[in-house]
């Protein structure tokens, strides 16, 4: 008889947890095709509007606004977007949330071949695709448990990153090659060809009906996820530790700086450094997706944003163009291993009911890691005039604020990876 309480998500008995179990769920490969294409679309979005920033202004400060301008809009609506993707088909928004970049890359494309563009209309684009971005983050998100079984759950996510990083070892060095034959023009209508692809993708995933959301749309809905937030220390911990740590230590804003003035080698250069973080983080992600699950999954999230913080420290102090590339990829490699852990720790640490919500927490977590580090590292650059200063004392900071936020999540460090549904937990301890 069937048990009324099984993991609808949960593996047979007898099958096991394959890359080739993996590849066979078709679903799953066109959630990794959704991501991949949009993800690399992204990079070279990025590239082209630091760039294009910097050649007009020749300053640090506004790139830095360049993530600030993307984050704040995303704050006020963070909390609304994670209860609309456990209201709603979470395909549907995260197909919405995509035609933002599009959207923006084609009327970039456009002010740029006219000559018309300017500060304003790039800091507005970015404000767009903040919002669009909070939708995404927890639709995206969320999705993958509804598409892989639970067990498999941290080698899909190794999988998906890797074949994304292979892509993105060459976006980000055809940015730069773009940027330096033709223009910054061409690598936004590029993006426009990315999304496209990422969207007929995204059209082809299925999901089982009885995955689909059920709730209606509420207030009530919106604090269900931020208690649940407060009272798992470990999901919490995860989400903190991670932000403190990029806040300070992430060194993306400053590379056009180093490209040009500190390591001398341009655009293609640029490039280069770029595509070495993609390269740290695809053989990184190769590894995981080949060895079997990591249970002390708290422990090694700690340790890799050590590691983090000490590789950041260095690529600031390097004035060699190949130890650059070394150590960049070697932070590049250590955050991927952060990501899959944390990942794993907050969406197999939450009910699927919750993880809309959860995720967008988690993807305000991670916008005001990403969209402040570029602010806290401009800032710093522009006060001290010096960029080195900035990511030196960056990586420094991160090994203080991680001082700082573990003792308030002690459990973290003893966290371990469990392979059951915390509702279905839940239920056998009611028992």
């Amino acid at each position: 008889m069937d048990d009324p309480h099984a993991d609808p998500q949960a593996i047979p008995e007898g099958t096991r947890d394959t890359l080739l179990g993996l590849f066979k769920n078709r679903a799953y490969g066109f959630y990794v095709g959704n991501r991949v294409t949009g993800m690399v679309g992204q990079s070279v979005q990025t590239a082209a509007v630091m760039w294009q920033v910097y050649d007009i202004t020749g300053a640090a400060l506004p790139l830095a606004f360049l993530g600030l301008a993307r984050f704040v809009p995303s704050i006020a609506i963070s909390f609304l977007a994670g209860a609309v993707a456990d209201t709603r088909d979470r395909r549907m928004v995260l197909g919405l949330a995509q035609l933002a970049p599009l959207a923006t890359s084609a009327l970039l494309w456009v002010l740029t071949t006219t000559s018309t563009v300017n500060l304003t209309l790039v800091y507005l684009s970015m404000g767009l695709l903040g919002i669009a971005g909070a939708f995404e983050g927890p639709a995206r998100a969320s999705l993958l448990p509804q598409v892989v079984p639970r067990a498999s759950f941290q080698r899909a996510v190794a999988v998906a990153t890797t074949v994304q990083q292979l892509a993105l070892v060459f976006g980000p060095a055809t940015s730069g090659l773009l940027i330096a034959r033709f223009g910054v023009a061409p690598t936004y209508l590029c993006h426009v060809i990315l999304v496209l692809i990422s969207l007929a993708c995204l059209a082809l995933i299925k999901v089982r009906p009885d995955t689909n959301p059920k709730a209606e749309l509420s207030l009530a809905l919106i604090k269900e996820g931020i208690t649940f937030i407060r009272a798992h220390r470990a999901v919490l911990g995860a989400m903190a530790l991670d932000m403190v740590a990029v806040i300070f230590a992430g060194a993306d804003a400053l590379l056009p700086i180093y490209a040009r003035d500190i390591l001398g080698v341009g655009a293609f250069g640029y490039g280069m450094l770029a595509s070495a973080k993609a390269v740290g983080a695809l053989v990184t992600a190769t590894a995981l997706a080949l060895a079997p699950p990591v249970v002390g999954s708290g422990r090694t999230l700690v340790l890799m944003v050590a590691f983090y913080g000490i590789f950041t420290a260095g690529f600031g102090l390097s004035t060699w163009f190949p130890l650059s590339l070394v150590l960049y990829a070697l932070t590049a490699a250590v955050d991927q291993v952060s990501v899959v852990m944390r990942q794993s720790i907050i969406q197999l640490g939450t009910p699927d009911a919750l993880r809309g919500r959860v995720s967008s927490v988690n993807s305000l977590f991670v916008g005001a890691s990403n969209q402040l580090g570029p602010v806290e590292s401009g800032l710093v650059a522009t006060w001290t005039g010096s960029a080195v200063i900035a990511c030196v004392s960056g990586g420094l900071g991160c090994l203080l604020a991680m001082m700082v936020v573990l003792p308030l999540v002690r459990v973290l460090w003893s966290h371990r990876l469990e392979m059951q549904a915390p509702e279905l937990m839940a239920k056998g301890a009611a028992r």
